[in-house]
């Protein structure tokens, strides 16, 4: 069964570890979008990795990482994660490139977001994907052309050694195997349906995994949202349920919400089921990974958003409002969940959990009308509850 792993929220929602632990059953790992500007982290034996355009399913030998068409990637970076991984000890032969994938250039970075309106990380993703779309960027096949300037012959050296020329009959080969596809960000960073201008600049939905990744949506057999128990966000934007507050400054201690790329500290706040119903409809989403939930282990009790209150009319909202500017006018309606008091990072077992960590759970499944497969209870590989299992 071929699986897509998609953030739910606005990214840093825990998929790469997801993608770790799924990738164990897969033959080929593909990241379909995005670039640098993601950051994934990975514990496993004892280890911490943190990728940012690299499959996860690295770390597991045998298996085929490909980074496809719909990445934009930038050279230096991708030489220093491919070398960090090889001082770590980790055999990269399984890495491979699409030739068609974009290039990041010097100048593609010097433009990105200047006035730091949007919140980029500002490894020139956005304008990369801008010349993408003008029909005048530079794909990865083309710093091989033999009258390259130097630039360009310099940046084909890094990528020679994992350029996969022969990729369609790869594909082919691959066609009846067990196909992981990785994206990064988020349902809500998307830049079709996410919280416009303050978005990235490619398609994390389920939906985009068809277009980056060389293969069409008939090789699609489920699509996994990963969320976290409650929500996060790095940069601007709007965040409804943000908690500006000593709670939230709470969680973000406990859960070390800090970005992985930037360093930045994320924004917190409570679960936001109404985003979430959203990111159900148009991600794609045929089930739920729900992350940190361990990081709710001491709370006395904890809020859900159910709703949306309109301030001007007292119009209560259940569907999710696409426009921005509207979204100062609305205040969260929560419920109280009472918390569980213990903690439950060792549980391994579904029927395990107390008794209010499942009530909660099953509260997001009914909200969202969607099943919950994997609950995260802590950073580690065997941290993890499959339901069923």
């Amino acid at each position: 069964m071929n699986k897509v792993i998609v953030g739910a929220q606005w990214g840093d929602e825990g998929k790469a570890k997801i993608t770790d632990i799924l990738a164990a059953d897969a033959d080929l790992i593909i990241r379909y979008q995005g670039g640098c500007n993601a950051g994934h982290t990975v514990v496993a034996d004892g280890k911490t990795f943190k990728f940012h355009l690299i499959p996860s399913g690295i770390l597991y030998k045998g298996k085929t990482c490909f980074i496809g068409a719909g990445t934009v990637i930038l050279p230096e970076s991708f030489e220093s994660e491919v070398g960090g991984l090889i001082a770590q000890g980790i055999d990269v032969s399984g890495l491979k490139v699409s030739p068609l994938a974009s290039v990041t250039m010097p100048y593609h970075v010097a433009a990105d977001d200047p006035d730091g309106k949007i919140g980029s990380t500002r490894k020139g993703i956005g304008p990369t994907y801008t010349d993408k779309y003008a029909r005048k960027g530079v794909k990865i096949q083309d710093l091989f052309e033999p009258d390259a300037p130097e630039l360009y012959q310099k940046y084909a050296k890094i990528f020679e050694p994992y350029v996969c020329w022969d990729w369609q009959d790869m594909l082919r080969a691959h066609k009846n195997d067990r196909i992981l596809f990785e994206g990064a960000q988020g349902v809500m960073l998307d830049v079709d349906y996410g919280t416009y201008p303050f978005v990235t600049s490619s398609n994390p939905i389920g939906g985009g995994a068809a277009v980056g990744s060389g293969y069409g949506p008939a090789m699609i057999d489920e699509v996994i949202g990963v969320a976290k128990a409650y929500v996060t966000r790095v940069g601007e934007g709007p965040f409804i349920t943000e908690l500006d507050d000593e709670t939230g400054e709470n969680i973000r201690q406990i859960g070390a919400e800090f970005g992985t790329t930037t360093g930045r500290p994320r924004r917190c706040g409570w679960f936001d089921a109404v985003t979430m119903r959203y990111a159900v409809l148009v991600g794609g989403l045929t089930q739920l990974a729900i992350t940190k939930i361990d990081v709710f282990d001491s709370f006395d009790e904890i809020k859900l958003c159910t709703a949306y209150k309109d301030v001007r009319t007292g119009e209560i909202c259940t569907s999710y409002p696409t426009n921005v500017n509207s979204h100062k006018y609305y205040e969260p309606v929560y419920e109280t969940h009472a918390g569980w008091k213990r903690n439950i990072m060792g549980i391994r077992k579904y029927e395990d959990l107390p008794p209010n960590a499942k009530k909660y759970l099953a509260r997001l499944e009914e909200l969202l009308e969607i099943p919950i497969a994997i609950v995260s209870v802590g950073p580690q590989r065997d941290q993890t509850i499959f339901r069923g299992k």
